[in-house]
Protein backbone atom coordinates (compact mmCIF):
# COMPACT_ATOMS: atom_id res chain seq x y z
CA UNK A 1 0.00 0.00 0.00
CA UNK A 2 1.00 3.64 -0.42
CA UNK A 3 1.65 5.32 2.92
CA UNK A 4 1.93 8.95 3.98
CA UNK A 5 3.79 9.42 7.28
CA UNK A 6 2.94 12.60 9.20
CA UNK A 7 5.62 13.16 11.81
CA UNK A 8 9.37 12.68 12.13
CA UNK A 9 9.88 11.36 15.66
CA UNK A 10 10.43 7.92 17.16
CA UNK A 11 7.10 6.36 16.19
CA UNK A 12 7.09 7.88 12.70
CA UNK A 13 10.62 6.62 12.05
CA UNK A 14 10.10 3.05 13.30
CA UNK A 15 6.69 2.65 11.64
CA UNK A 16 8.10 4.01 8.40
CA UNK A 17 10.91 1.45 8.47
CA UNK A 18 8.46 -1.30 9.43
CA UNK A 19 5.98 -0.70 6.60
CA UNK A 20 8.80 -0.55 4.07
CA UNK A 21 10.24 -3.82 5.36
CA UNK A 22 6.82 -5.42 4.79
CA UNK A 23 6.63 -4.35 1.17
CA UNK A 24 4.67 -1.11 1.42
CA UNK A 25 5.74 2.23 -0.07
CA UNK A 26 6.10 5.47 1.86
CA UNK A 27 5.22 8.14 -0.68
CA UNK A 28 5.83 11.13 1.54
CA UNK A 29 6.97 12.27 4.98
CA UNK A 30 5.21 15.38 6.25
CA UNK A 31 6.63 17.45 9.11
CA UNK A 32 7.15 20.98 10.37
CA UNK A 33 10.93 20.85 10.72
CA UNK A 34 12.43 20.80 7.24
CA UNK A 35 15.70 19.13 8.21
CA UNK A 36 14.05 16.37 10.25
CA UNK A 37 11.49 15.81 7.52
CA UNK A 38 14.06 15.54 4.77
CA UNK A 39 16.32 13.34 6.89
CA UNK A 40 13.55 10.82 7.52
CA UNK A 41 12.40 11.01 3.89
CA UNK A 42 15.89 9.97 2.80
CA UNK A 43 15.91 7.05 5.23
CA UNK A 44 12.54 5.89 3.90
CA UNK A 45 13.44 6.53 0.25
CA UNK A 46 10.59 8.99 0.11
CA UNK A 47 9.87 12.69 -0.43
CA UNK A 48 9.78 15.32 2.30
CA UNK A 49 7.05 17.94 2.60
CA UNK A 50 6.61 20.82 5.07
CA UNK A 51 3.33 22.14 3.68
CA UNK A 52 0.12 20.36 4.77
CA UNK A 53 -1.82 22.12 2.02
CA UNK A 54 0.36 20.38 -0.56
CA UNK A 55 0.14 16.91 0.97
CA UNK A 56 0.32 14.04 -1.51
CA UNK A 57 -3.24 12.88 -2.22
CA UNK A 58 -2.24 9.52 -3.73
CA UNK A 59 -1.80 7.70 -0.44
CA UNK A 60 -3.92 4.79 0.74
CA UNK A 61 -3.27 5.35 4.45
CA UNK A 62 -2.24 8.54 6.22
CA UNK A 63 -0.50 7.84 9.52
CA UNK A 64 -0.37 10.71 12.02
CA UNK A 65 2.55 9.85 14.31
CA UNK A 66 2.83 12.98 16.46
CA UNK A 67 2.79 13.91 20.12
CA UNK A 68 -0.71 13.56 21.58
CA UNK A 69 -1.37 17.29 21.86
CA UNK A 70 -0.64 17.95 18.18
CA UNK A 71 -2.85 15.29 16.61
CA UNK A 72 -6.16 17.16 16.53
CA UNK A 73 -4.60 20.41 15.30
CA UNK A 74 -2.82 18.68 12.44
CA UNK A 75 -5.85 16.56 11.55
CA UNK A 76 -7.91 19.71 10.98
CA UNK A 77 -5.38 20.85 8.39
CA UNK A 78 -5.81 17.74 6.26
CA UNK A 79 -8.16 18.14 3.32
CA UNK A 80 -8.50 14.70 1.76
CA UNK A 81 -11.31 12.77 0.14
CA UNK A 82 -12.16 9.18 1.00
CA UNK A 83 -8.74 8.45 2.49
CA UNK A 84 -8.02 6.35 5.55
CA UNK A 85 -6.45 8.49 8.27
CA UNK A 86 -5.16 7.02 11.55
CA UNK A 87 -3.31 8.30 14.57
CA UNK A 88 -0.88 6.27 16.65
CA UNK A 89 -1.67 7.40 20.21
CA UNK A 90 -2.85 5.10 22.98
CA UNK A 91 -4.57 7.75 25.10
CA UNK A 92 -6.14 10.01 22.45
CA UNK A 93 -9.74 9.53 21.35
CA UNK A 94 -10.43 8.30 17.85
CA UNK A 95 -12.86 11.21 17.47
CA UNK A 96 -10.10 13.83 17.15
CA UNK A 97 -10.00 12.73 13.51
CA UNK A 98 -13.72 13.01 12.78
CA UNK A 99 -13.38 16.40 11.08
CA UNK A 100 -10.47 15.33 8.92
CA UNK A 101 -12.06 12.46 7.01
CA UNK A 102 -15.02 10.08 6.91
CA UNK A 103 -12.71 7.06 7.21
CA UNK A 104 -10.53 7.24 10.28
CA UNK A 105 -9.07 5.07 12.97
CA UNK A 106 -6.33 4.31 15.47
CA UNK A 107 -3.14 2.34 14.83
CA UNK A 108 -1.40 2.25 18.21
CA UNK A 109 1.90 0.35 18.47
CA UNK A 110 1.96 -1.11 21.97
CA UNK A 111 5.72 -0.94 22.28
CA UNK A 112 8.43 1.48 23.32
CA UNK A 113 10.05 2.74 20.13
CA UNK A 114 13.23 4.70 19.48
CA UNK A 115 14.38 5.95 16.10
CA UNK A 116 17.92 4.72 16.87
CA UNK A 117 16.78 1.08 16.91
CA UNK A 118 18.81 -1.09 14.56
CA UNK A 119 16.34 -3.96 14.89
CA UNK A 120 12.60 -3.46 15.03
CA UNK A 121 11.17 -5.36 18.04
CA UNK A 122 7.95 -7.34 18.07
CA UNK A 123 5.13 -4.79 18.00
CA UNK A 124 1.54 -5.66 18.96
CA UNK A 125 -0.89 -3.15 17.44
CA UNK A 126 -4.12 -1.96 19.02
CA UNK A 127 -6.56 -0.68 16.42
CA UNK A 128 -10.02 0.81 16.05
CA UNK A 129 -12.05 2.57 13.37
CA UNK A 130 -15.13 4.73 13.01
CA UNK A 131 -17.12 2.05 11.17
CA UNK A 132 -16.90 -1.64 10.37
CA UNK A 133 -15.79 -1.28 6.76
CA UNK A 134 -12.98 1.03 7.76
CA UNK A 135 -12.02 -1.32 10.58
CA UNK A 136 -11.76 -4.26 8.19
CA UNK A 137 -9.57 -2.23 5.83
CA UNK A 138 -7.31 -1.17 8.70
CA UNK A 139 -7.21 -4.73 10.06
CA UNK A 140 -6.16 -6.06 6.66
CA UNK A 141 -3.30 -3.55 6.49
CA UNK A 142 -2.20 -4.11 10.09
CA UNK A 143 -1.97 -7.86 9.59
CA UNK A 144 0.67 -7.22 6.93
CA UNK A 145 3.00 -5.57 9.47
CA UNK A 146 2.42 -7.60 12.66
CA UNK A 147 1.22 -10.98 13.90
CA UNK A 148 -0.55 -9.47 16.91
CA UNK A 149 -3.59 -7.22 16.45
CA UNK A 150 -6.07 -6.32 19.17
CA UNK A 151 -9.22 -4.21 18.77
CA UNK A 152 -10.07 -1.69 21.50
CA UNK A 153 -12.39 1.30 21.63
CA UNK A 154 -11.39 4.54 23.38
CA UNK A 155 -12.41 3.35 26.84
CA UNK A 156 -10.50 0.06 26.65
CA UNK A 157 -7.51 1.56 24.88
CA UNK A 158 -6.85 4.22 27.52
CA UNK A 159 -7.03 1.54 30.24
CA UNK A 160 -4.53 -0.53 28.29
CA UNK A 161 -2.38 2.59 27.90
CA UNK A 162 -2.43 3.02 31.69
CA UNK A 163 -1.32 -0.59 32.15
CA UNK A 164 1.46 0.00 29.61
CA UNK A 165 2.66 3.06 31.54
CA UNK A 166 2.77 1.00 34.75
CA UNK A 167 4.78 -1.91 33.32
CA UNK A 168 7.11 0.23 31.22
CA UNK A 169 7.46 3.83 32.36
CA UNK A 170 6.93 3.33 36.10
CA UNK A 171 9.06 0.21 36.14
CA UNK A 172 11.83 2.05 34.32
CA UNK A 173 11.64 4.79 36.95
CA UNK A 174 12.33 2.13 39.58
CA UNK A 175 15.36 1.10 37.54
CA UNK A 176 16.44 4.76 37.52
CA UNK A 177 16.12 5.05 41.29
CA UNK A 178 18.03 1.79 41.77
CA UNK A 179 20.74 3.01 39.40
CA UNK A 180 21.11 6.27 41.33
CA UNK A 181 21.27 4.31 44.59
CA UNK A 182 23.97 2.04 43.17
CA UNK A 183 26.03 4.98 41.94
CA UNK A 184 25.92 6.73 45.32
CA UNK A 185 26.76 3.50 47.15
CA UNK A 186 29.59 2.59 44.72
CA UNK A 187 27.75 -0.48 43.42
CA UNK A 188 27.49 -1.83 39.86
CA UNK A 189 23.95 -1.51 38.51
CA UNK A 190 24.96 -3.74 35.58
CA UNK A 191 25.15 -6.67 37.97
CA UNK A 192 21.35 -6.43 38.26
CA UNK A 193 20.63 -6.73 34.54
CA UNK A 194 20.58 -10.57 34.43
CA UNK A 195 18.05 -10.46 37.27
CA UNK A 196 15.89 -7.95 35.36
CA UNK A 197 16.04 -10.11 32.24
CA UNK A 198 15.19 -13.32 34.08
CA UNK A 199 12.16 -11.72 35.74
CA UNK A 200 10.94 -10.51 32.35
CA UNK A 201 11.46 -14.00 30.92
CA UNK A 202 9.40 -15.66 33.66
CA UNK A 203 6.28 -13.54 33.15
CA UNK A 204 6.12 -14.63 29.53
CA UNK A 205 4.77 -17.99 30.64
CA UNK A 206 3.47 -17.32 34.16
CA UNK A 207 1.19 -14.81 35.83
CA UNK A 208 3.30 -12.10 37.53
CA UNK A 209 1.77 -12.91 40.93
CA UNK A 210 2.97 -16.52 40.66
CA UNK A 211 6.60 -15.58 40.10
CA UNK A 212 6.67 -12.88 42.79
CA UNK A 213 9.63 -13.40 45.13
CA UNK A 214 11.50 -11.34 47.70
CA UNK A 215 11.21 -10.44 51.38
CA UNK A 216 7.70 -8.94 51.10
CA UNK A 217 6.37 -12.08 49.39
CA UNK A 218 7.89 -14.14 52.23
CA UNK A 219 6.63 -11.62 54.83
CA UNK A 220 10.22 -11.37 56.05
CA UNK A 221 9.80 -8.31 58.28
CA UNK A 222 13.38 -8.46 59.56
CA UNK A 223 14.87 -8.01 56.06
CA UNK A 224 12.27 -5.42 55.09
CA UNK A 225 13.04 -3.33 58.17
CA UNK A 226 16.78 -3.55 57.57
CA UNK A 227 16.25 -2.33 53.99
CA UNK A 228 14.13 0.57 55.22
CA UNK A 229 16.93 1.59 57.57
CA UNK A 230 19.46 1.42 54.73
CA UNK A 231 17.24 3.76 52.69
CA UNK A 232 17.16 6.45 55.36
CA UNK A 233 19.20 8.77 53.15
CA UNK A 234 16.93 8.06 50.17
CA UNK A 235 13.48 9.18 51.37
CA UNK A 236 11.74 8.90 47.98
CA UNK A 237 13.02 5.38 47.35
CA UNK A 238 12.29 4.48 50.97
CA UNK A 239 8.61 5.53 50.65
CA UNK A 240 8.24 3.64 47.37
CA UNK A 241 9.89 0.55 48.88
CA UNK A 242 7.50 0.62 51.84
CA UNK A 243 4.41 1.19 49.70
CA UNK A 244 5.17 -1.58 47.23
CA UNK A 245 6.24 -3.98 49.96
CA UNK A 246 2.92 -3.46 51.76
CA UNK A 247 1.06 -4.06 48.50
CA UNK A 248 2.96 -7.33 47.92
CA UNK A 249 2.26 -8.53 51.44
CA UNK A 250 -1.47 -7.88 51.02
CA UNK A 251 -1.54 -9.95 47.82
Amino acid sequence: MKIIIIGTGNVATVLGKLVISKGHKVLEVVGRNQKHTNDLARVLNSKGNNDFELINEEGDIYIIALVDTAIETVAKKLILKNKLIVHTAGSVSINVLNKAENRFGVLWPLQTLRKEMNTIPQIPFVIDANNENTYLALLSFTKTITDTVFRANDARRIKLHLAAVIVSNLTNHLYTLADEYCQKESLEFKLLIPLIEETGKRIKTNAPAIVQTGPAARKDESTINSHIVLLKSYPTLQRIYQLISESIKKM
